[in-house]
């Protein structure tokens, strides 16, 4: 049963992990009974059984993959080798965990008459998964383009969830692209190569006024971001999270 501490911060268990793609893996825990939080939110969780730790410490700042409605609180990460990373990928179901929030601002914006432009690359897309399913799950009247870089499908975690998304809800669309299809295994019929103002345009022809979300590495962030204001797109349409340490 999941509990609070005598900080107040709230403690939780491990249900279940699943690898969602290559070195990516996906962390179920207890939702908190009465907690809530808002699709595109962060938890700090913190590690209270560590076997080891480094100079960056037991807690880290995750989005919260899962959507407000499903029945856990789902995080996903790269599996960098780190003392934090090696011991949640060795964590046995049950294990302890402190989780502090939610907390963040990348969240849908409330005028459904603007559509979203999501751009996300790897591990990026957390907060993002968190949107689509809650806009499919309250039939949001949104308009939403989800753009999702990859070097190569084996990358990309959610990537047939994110697709097959698109049949629940029409005012979703999906646009994933790989940028090293030439290193993959699997066909590819999709998209490829950066996600860049060409792109965007094939597939932005008839949106008006959208506000956009950024959220992956620093250096694609910083790129997507000033791709964006040179083409005329105010800092206040643009919505940005870097996904930095993996």
């Amino acid at each position: 049963m999941t509990s609070t501490s005598a900080s107040g911060a709230l403690l939780s268990k491990l249900i279940h992990r699943q690898e969602v793609a290559e070195r990516t893996v996906a962390f179920h825990f207890e939702k908190p009974p009465g907690w809530t939080f808002k699709a595109g939110q962060a938890i700090d969780l913190t590690l209270l059984e560590s076997s080891e730790t480094d100079e960056e410490g037991n807690t880290r700042a995750l989005s919260i993959a899962s959507a407000p409605h499903e029945e856990y609180l789902m995080v996903a990460t790269r599996m960098r080798d780190t003392a934090f990373k090696r011991v949640l990928s060795a964590a046995a179901t049950g294990t302890r965990v402190k989780i502090d929030g939610p907390f963040g601002n990348l969240i849908l914006h409330n005028n459904a008459a603007r559509p979203a432009v999501i751009l996300a690359g790897g591990i990026g897309i957390t907060p993002f998964r968190s949107m689509a399913f809650r806009a499919a799950r309250e039939k949001l009247p949104h308009r939403i383009f989800l753009f999702y870089s990859n070097r190569r499908p084996e990358d990309a975690a959610f990537l047939e969830e994110l697709q097959a998304l698109e049949k629940q809800n029409p005012n979703y669309r999906f646009a994933p692209t790989m940028t090293g299809m030439t290193k993959s295994n699997r066909a590819w019929s999709g998209e490829t190569g950066w996600i860049n103002k060409q792109m965007l345009s094939r597939h932005l022809k008839d949106v008006q006024s959208p506000i956009y979300y950024i959220a992956g590495p620093p250096a694609m962030v910083k790129g997507l971001h000033t791709m964006l204001n040179e083409s005329g797109i105010d800092d206040d349409d643009i919505r940005t999270e870097e996904f930095g340490g993996y």
